[in-house]
């Protein structure tokens, strides 16, 4: 399949970036400076060496009991932080496998180069890449990458979301048991009791199907293109969350925390989906939990 976001983006890429500041401002104006179509040209380059490199063996250490890093993630991540660095030297970056940059910058990318990393560590095709972009703690940018498809979504504050160019809008249905939702569980599943699983057999009764694919940016890109009705999910981290959640907000989704309050990155317990189902899905969390979280 030909990567046409790799080469269009690359190619398209001004010479000079803009380095006024003011470019990339809390309305989301992020195209002045150049920051969308970096963000692009960062997450295919990573995603083709991802897609490319997909069937060799591969290089796993553990972070944890089953917490994984593999040589695609620090290699995606070395090309994302690259091609950032070069242009914007004095921005922050805090991506999943490397220490964090320039701490207190105005702008803060925010990196996950390879979310679904067991599922690809196993030759299992469903991952992407993940980048966002924050400008004085706002997000005005996200971008996840499915390299396997070559699917791009897109989404800059104000401005509405895209995939592969084309605006995208979360799903219309109005009812738990036609809803199609997303989840996952965290990597301590085999050590706390708070793992998501009594939340997802609670759920999977109630709704027409529950699906675990993997990746949580993915998810939440599905959720902005109305193929998810809605995702919920514990113990996240902020790359995981970061371009995928902008993505649902300006596709007409809503986004909170597990108890309904607003969400931020450092919320690590998320609630995404569209706004007839998101209220439904939020109570029968609540009612399966029948705990504070």
């Amino acid at each position: 399949m030909k990567e046409k976001y790799l080469t269009e983006e690359i190619r398209n890429m001004p010479e000079k970036e803009n380095k006024d500041r003011s470019a990339a401002t809390h309305d989301g104006g992020t195209a002045g400076g150049g920051y969308r179509e970096l963000a692009i040209a960062a997450a295919a380059k990573a995603g083709k060496y991802l897609k490319d490199n997909l069937d060799n063996s591969h290089q796993v250490s553990f972070k944890g009991e089953i917490d994984i890093v593999t040589e695609g993630d620090r290699q995606a991540e070395r090309m994302i932080i690259e091609m950032i660095s070069a242009r914007h030297p004095d921005h922050a970056i805090l991506a999943e496998e490397s220490p964090a940059r320039q701490s207190g910058a105005l702008c803060r990318w925010i990196v996950d180069p390879l979310d679904g990393t067991t599922n690809y560590a196993h030759g299992y095709p469903v991952f992407c890449v993940s980048i966002a972009l924050e400008v004085a703690g706002e997000r005005v940018l996200g971008v996840v990458y499915n390299p396997m498809l070559d699917e791009m979504f897109v989404a800059e504050k104000g401005r509405g979301a895209f995939l592969n160019g084309r605006p995208i809008r979360v799903s219309a249905t109005a009812e738990m048991s036609k809803c199609l939702l997303a989840t996952g569980f965290p990597y301590d599943i085999r050590c706390s009791t708070d793992n998501n699983l009594d939340l997802f057999a609670a759920l999977a009764v109630q709704v027409q199907a529950v699906r675990r694919a993997g990746s949580a940016a993915l998810d939440l890109a599905y959720v902005a293109a109305g193929r998810f009705d809605g995702f919920w999910e514990l113990k996240l981290h902020p790359w995981d969350t970061a371009a995928g959640c902008l993505l649902v907000e300006e596709a007409g989704g809503v986004v909170t925390d597990l108890q309904g309050g607003v969400f931020t990155l450092d919320a690590p317990h998320v609630v995404a989906a569209n706004d007839l189902i998101h209220p439904q899905l939020l109570e029968a969390l609540k009612k399966a939990g029948n705990r504070q979280r």
